[in-house]
């Protein structure tokens, strides 16, 4: 089988799978890729969306869109003829199990519970030859996953014995091993993918094991997009033919100790990319210190803060004052508290209450951390969407200009979620009435996403019809002006 796949790699994609001793299998080019060309597409062996209480989805395409409840197993929700028949095989084994299960055991059945049921009825369907098996789609290529359960810590070797169990209950057959199991649902910890809308806003999960061949850097030349559930990876740069495909397993907008600690810990190893074999050199400490740290008392100076052992405070690097460590952690405990109340409101859907507290944790952010700080960015953007929910359009815009200087200091030239911050910017701006800024943003969002999302895609359909109108009434008012 392993044959056959590098022949269709190489054949189809100009691509073929070498495995290194220091990294396993990886995914090479045999042929130039130019930047926003699609190296590989493969739809999911198994795949499930996620389970929100308040938005159901279509258990084929993951839309929310006209869906209606099986009528059979009242879990599973299509959005039409078309996907329930696509779903049907393996839906209909399923569906028999689900309709056997007590009340509070579909409870508990969560979507990594409901992925493993559905991978193991696939198996079951292509052997038997009710669903076809071919080279990009067959579960030989699950077997070959890496699992790391020797690495796994003890309680997620229980929660991962709990859930194999559950499994067991739910198919019911004799031969099944718990311990293979257990072992498959930590190949799926470190192997499924969650799925996004175009947007970058996580559906559900997704097992495609030939991008699971793909290997992380924290500095990569792809990226994995999904189209529906079709996951795509694209160059997003140029890349030379003998060169490694490398995506990014996390969210790389992070110090490099915090990118590392997020690696070990879900996916088992250390990383050792461009950006990674810089920690403890001068560049990385700085920009640590920017990202996670503090901010110079001295609120006119934006120089970064290291530890001085002499007086238990912290040192600005450029102006040279000291900050007590007194004065951080009373600050850092308030930020904290008011942290927590404010995700509790916003968890129970008191928006207006949230939006408040929000605004007092930025507040101490501001006095705390440094203006580059991945923290003051993350809560700004809480507020730009909390924001855009209640449609002030013009304190939103205020913070989402407010984290494009970080978007722009934490993400490459080239990334979906830079594009994306432009688009959220350019049209706010639109929506205000600003049309020049908003054509310069959507076109800056144009340059970043047609790279990573294409062309052909319904959103970016929608993004370039906004960028011609907002064009077009650019026009229309300066030559409106002219007649004048």
């Amino acid at each position: 089988m392993m044959e056959d796949l590098q022949r269709q790699l190489q054949h189809d994609c100009g691509l073929t799978v070498s495995t290194l001793p220091d990294k396993g299998r990886c995914l090479f080019t045999t042929r130039d890729f130019s930047p926003g060309e699609i190296i590989l597409s493969e739809e999911p062996y198994v795949s499930v969306p996620n389970k929100n209480s308040a938005e159901s989805r279509c258990d084929w395409c993951f839309t929310s869109s006209n869906i209606k409840r099986c009528s059979s197993c009242h879990v599973v929700w299509y959005c039409g003829s078309r996907c329930q028949k696509s779903d049907w095989k393996l839906h209909r084994l399923e569906c028999q199990l689900l309709s056997q299960l007590e009340k509070n055991r579909i409870r508990s059945l969560t979507p990594s519970v409901r992925l493993m049921v559905k991978l193991y009825l696939k198996k079951k369907l292509q052997d038997e030859k009710v669903i076809p098996t071919t080279v990009m789609d067959n579960y030989n290529l699950v077997k070959n996953l890496v699992s790391h359960i020797s690495e796994v810590g003890e309680n997620r070797l229980v929660l991962y014995a709990q859930m194999a169990s559950l499994v067991n209950i739910i198919l019911q057959w004799s031969d099944l091993n718990i311990k293979e199991i257990a072992e498959n649902f930590s190949k799926l910890a470190c192997n499924a993918h969650t799925v996004c809308d175009s947007e970058l806003i996580p559906l559900g999960t997704g097992l495609y094991p030939v991008v699971s061949i793909i290997n992380h850097s924290c500095y990569p030349n792809s990226v994995l997009v999904f189209e529906g559930r079709m996951a795509t990876v694209r160059a997003m740069q140029h890349i030379p033919k003998g060169s490694e495909v490398l995506i990014s397993y996390i969210e790389t907008a992070g110090s490099t100790l915090t990118r590392q600690k997020a690696l070990k810990e879900q996916y088992f190893f250390t990383c050792s990319c461009p950006r990674c074999i810089k920690l403890g050199q001068k560049d990385d400490i700085e920009e640590s210190a920017v990202l996670e740290g503090y901010r110079c008392k001295n609120h006119t100076c934006d120089g970064f803060l290291l530890r001085d052992p002499e007086s238990k405070g912290f040192i600005c690097q450029r102006c040279g004052l000291v900050r007590g460590i007194e004065e951080i952690l009373k600050i850092t405990g308030e930020e904290k508290a008011m942290s927590e109340k404010a995700s509790a409101a916003l968890s129970s859907g008191h928006t207006s209450e949230a939006l408040d507290m929000y605004l007092m944790v930025e507040k101490l952010q501001v006095k705390l951390c440094h203006s580059g700080s991945i923290k003051l960015m993350r809560t700004r953007e809480i507020l730009l969407k909390i924001l855009m929910e209640m449609q002030d359009w013009k304190k939103a815009l205020t913070y989402c200009r407010l984290t494009i200087p970080v978007y722009e200091r934490v993400y490459p030239n080239i990334h979906p979620l830079r594009g994306l911050q432009y688009y959220t910017c350019g049209k706010l701006n639109w929506l205000l009435g600003h049309t020049e800024e908003a054509i310069k943003l959507l076109t800056q969002a144009v340059d970043v996403l047609r790279i990573s999302h294409g062309t052909t895609t319904p959103f970016m359909k929608e993004l370039l019809g906004k960028l011609e109108e907002a064009r077009a009434e650019a026009s229309f008012k300066l030559s409106s002006m002219d007649d004048d």
